[in-house]
């Protein structure tokens, strides 16, 4: 077995199942530790990732890469790429990988006819695809702010409206008031 067919199975048991994001982000993960000189199959306590979608691709990521969010790991952001950046902490040294998809084709469009893709398909594809054909590699500079660095929080605050305490800078102060995220701008949720 090959390492890649090794990791694809990280992925496929993370996930429950292969499908075409769990392939791209199983190679975007292989090439990014490859690119800062790290072994997936040893934990790398200095990487930390930046997914920029919240898709299949990333839970591939994070099973081939083991970064995670409840040790600060694994951030979000929330830019619909099939793009991920590669962190190495303890040297500031930084990589952006992303999927290089050529221009839409007949069927990506709006799906008429109802025909779905053949997965199996895509996924034999995406495996064989090289890399210089599927990946975009580039080195870049990620500046990290103090409390974004895994670890103790280094700062709690309460919401003056709420209560809850909020860590890590993410309170607001509005008209003088600390409030948290929710208070503030409005939840998500709404309570019953």
């Amino acid at each position: 077995m090959s390492d890649f067919d090794i990791l694809l199975e990280k992925g496929r048991n993370f996930h429950g199942e292969v499908c075409p994001g769990i392939v791209l982000g199983t190679r975007v993960a292989m090439a990014g530790m490859r690119e800062l000189g790290m072994d997936p199959f040893v934990r790398n306590r200095d990487l930390m990732v930046y997914v920029e979608i919240d898709r299949c691709m990333a839970d591939a990521v994070q099973a081939v890469t083991g970064i995670t969010m409840g040790h600060r790991t694994l951030k979000y952001k929330d830019y619909g790429k099939f793009a991920a950046t590669f962190l190495d902490l303890s040297n500031g040294k930084a990589v952006r990988v992303s999927v290089l998809l050529g221009p839409p084709t007949s069927s990506d469009s709006s799906n008429e006819g109802n025909t779905k893709p053949d997965m199996k398909e895509m996924v034999e594809k995406l495996s064989k695809t090289p890399e210089e054909e599927l990946l975009v590699i580039e080195e870049v500079k990620v500046d990290i702010k103090e409390n974004d660095i895994p670890g103790f929080p280094k700062f709690k605050a309460f919401c003056e409206e709420c209560g809850d305490r909020v860590l890590d800078r993410r309170e607001v102060i509005i008209d003088g008031r600390i409030l948290c995220k929710a208070c503030a701008e409005g939840p998500y949720y709404q309570k019953i």
